[in-house]
């Protein structure tokens, strides 16, 4: 049985009059990727000052592995580890001297610790070099390390693959599956690219004017917001929209979008081949995170 990391309880943040959160709660399990995703302004940023202890709580609880962070913040926020956006590297030392110096903050972190890290973020044959010649996805990769040396339970990360190429986004994406899996961290990404967390999170979490939207598992997620559309492909798609009455678009000379009930498909396919046209195939479509997310949020853009 997975064990729940982090919950946020009913969290509210008022900034005078202002009210900013307004009754968060969620929770990550061991394990988890959770994208944390909503437009600017929504109160993402703020949700993970309080859950760090950042900032005052107004009302409202936040456990990480069971302590309050307020209560017990030493306790509960040495279960944490985290990046905001880029990692406070020192450029002119070898990756390997960066992360002894932030394992000089930690009681039980060792030589053997630190190659362990090494070895799990990959870069065992450039950590005696000099950071400065690093590329931006291994430095992104020393960031975590350094940020895991300590065996934290929760990693926070904030946009960990902005300003990355795909070849640093391909990197950040496959260290963070290897930590859920073999470490069973529980991993929160607050990030602005939804096609880049789709292919990584199992869980979404959406926040929307500083309320919870939905919390699901990202599969689930998008099946509930789909639309019962299926994509034809066909000899040419010029000649569909005279033949049905189903509402559809024309996507390429060869395709179909057609907006029809599963039930209903066959019925479709039986009049289009008396019609003598060619059908190729006919698949459900599959939503992506991003259009999940527009249509569950009546459209609010991800700006």
């Amino acid at each position: 049985m997975q064990k729940v990391i982090l919950r946020c309880e009913n969290l509210k943040k008022n900034f005078g009059q202002r009210e900013i959160l307004k009754g968060v709660s969620l929770k990550l399990m061991e394990g988890d990727i959770l994208g944390f995703i909503g437009p600017n302004g929504a109160g993402k940023t703020t949700t993970i000052k309080l859950m760090l202890g950042l900032q005052s709580i107004t009302s409202g609880k936040v456990f990480i592995n069971g302590y309050d962070i307020e209560t017990d913040f030493t306790k509960a926020i040495e279960n944490v580890g985290t990046i905001v956006e880029s990692p406070d590297l020192y450029m002119y030392m070898s990756g390997y001297d960066n992360l002894k110096l932030v394992a000089n903050l930690y009681k039980n972190v060792d030589k053997q610790r630190i190659d362990e890290i090494v070895k799990l973020v990959g870069l065992e044959n450039r950590i005696k070099d000099k950071v400065s010649k690093y590329s931006l996805g291994m430095r992104q990769r020393l960031g975590i390390a350094q940020a895991i040396l300590h065996k934290p339970k929760l990693l926070i990360l904030d946009e960990p693959t902005n300003g990355l190429d795909p070849e640093g986004i391909k990197e950040v994406k496959t260290l963070l599956k290897k930590l859920a899996k073999e470490e069973k961290m529980a991993i929160l990404i607050s990030s602005h690219n939804l096609a880049e967390l789709d292919t990584f999170c199992n869980k979404i979490c959406i926040i929307k004017n500083g309320e919870i939207v939905e919390t699901n598992d990202i599969d689930t997620f998008k099946k509930d917001a789909k639309n019962n559309c299926y994509i034809l492909e066909v000899e040419d798609s010029s000649v569909i929209g005279s033949i049905i009455n189903y509402k559809m678009d024309i996507l390429t000379e060869r395709e179909v979008r057609v907006y029809i009930e599963k039930e209903d498909v066959p019925l479709l396919l039986k009049e289009l081949i008396l019609r003598n046209v060619k059908v190729y195939s006919a698949s459900e479509e599959n939503l992506s995170l991003e259009d999940a997310f527009l249509k569950k949020t009546g459209g609010n853009v991800i700006e």
